[in-house]
């Protein structure tokens, strides 16, 4: 029964790969350039049309383990890789999502994880706020609940998104994560300013003062949001998205060339030669992270290192290879209103995460003492 069971599973996640090819091929003979400041609802409509929402489940509460095991979490990688190829805001969107469905699996009790599971299942987009606005998110209880005070800023897909997953730090100090409706317009509040790329994810802030939240809502213990190796190894699902957006931004430039009747320029070769050479770096990190991110053999010391590489690496590679594409198309890779300006605009606002410095000189200070993992991946 057991074999039987996991032959299904993997036919399941074969026909779920190829649901999700099939969807992204039409996309991709579609060119297009996405409206700056509008939320592209139509392509997370048709992730939800294929089942990619339910598929991030376990097994048990009717997904596909995309967040649990290395067979899914490479499909996953194609999910994470493919969005951010049509639509970098979608895939900040759509990483957040994954992020919560996979702290929930980590931290949630079974009956968290069974009523999350069931409200995933009507479609909603949950989102990972845990930047504090002015002032920040506290909690304390209150006559058998907890009510939160404060404001989260940069929360992406703030009109979107319908439950968010949310850090607020108790009287004691500590810090908790927990789960908050966000559905009320008029605690929308206005994002940090007009960023010079990814619009369209709508980053605001929402007001959760006097929201309040039943104690089945908390998730986990303190501390637990900042609990290695999971804070760090979920970056490697940041990184596929962008090399999604590199992909696109690879297929834009080698278009154009070929547009303009320049693709057999010596020196314009030799720059697509580099852009693929980027590309595939880039992708090959990509794959190492997430095979680390769910290697069950690994020291969580060598996940967090592998994946910060890998994210480095990743973020070094995109802002090479948006140099070259600047350097070979000159002043049309400027032009506001051409997919190619607008890919290379959002993907420098994407890379922007915190610490890449930090996460590097992490991973060189491990790496120096211990050897590389290949047997464990």
């Amino acid at each position: 029964m057991l074999i039987s069971d996991e032959k299904t599973a993997v036919k399941n996640l074969s026909d779920f790969r190829t649901d999700l090819k099939n969807l992204f091929d039409t996309w991709k003979a579609a060119p297009y350039i996405p409206a700056e400041n509008v939320f592209p609802l139509e392509f997370l409509n048709a992730l939800r049309g294929i089942g990619a929402l339910d598929a991030l489940l376990s097994r048990d509460e009717g997904g596909l383990d995309l967040c649990r095991t290395p067979e899914g979490g490479l499909v996953l990688m194609a999910l994470l890789r493919r969005t951010g190829y049509v639509n970098l805001s979608l895939g900040r969107c759509l990483e957040g999502h994954v992020n919560v469905v996979r702290l929930v699996e980590l931290y949630g009790t079974p009956e968290q994880r069974r009523a999350f599971a069931q409200t995933l299942k009507s479609g909603i987009l949950a989102g990972i706020w845990v930047t504090d606005g002015t002032p920040p998110v506290t909690i304390r209880k209150e006559n058998g609940h907890y009510r939160l005070t404060g404001v989260k800023g940069f929360a992406s897909g703030v009109k979107q998104v319908s439950l968010a997953l949310i850090t607020a730090t108790n009287p004691q100090g500590h810090s908790i994560m927990l789960l908050a409706p966000t559905t009320e317009a008029d605690r929308r509040r206005a994002g940090p300013g007009t960023l010079t790329g990814m619009q369209a994810s709508g980053t605001g802030g929402y007001d959760f003062t006097d929201v309040i939240i039943p104690p089945d809502h908390l998730l986990g213990s303190t501390g637990d949001y900042l609990r290695q190796p999971e804070f760090s190894a979920g970056a490697w699902r940041g990184s596929a998205v962008a090399l999604g957006a590199m992909d696109r931004l690879v297929d834009l430039f080698r278009q154009e060339l070929l547009e303009r009747g320049r693709a057999a320029n010596p020196h314009q070769l030799y720059r697509i030669g580099e852009a693929l050479i980027l590309q595939k770096t880039a992708a090959m990190w990509v794959e190492q992270a997430a095979k680390a991110a769910y290697a069950p053999r690994m020291k969580p010391e060598d996940v967090v290192a592998t994946v910060n590489l890998a994210r480095f690496a990743v973020e070094r590679a995109a802002l090479e290879l948006i140099t070259i594409v600047q350097r070979s198309l000159g002043l049309s890779a400027f032009v506001k209103g051409k997919a190619v300006e607008q890919v290379m605009r959002d993907l420098m606002t994407y890379l922007r995460q915190p610490a890449p410095d930090e996460a590097l000189t992490d991973a060189a200070t491990w790496f120096i003492g211990h050897d590389w993992p290949e047997g464990d991946l």
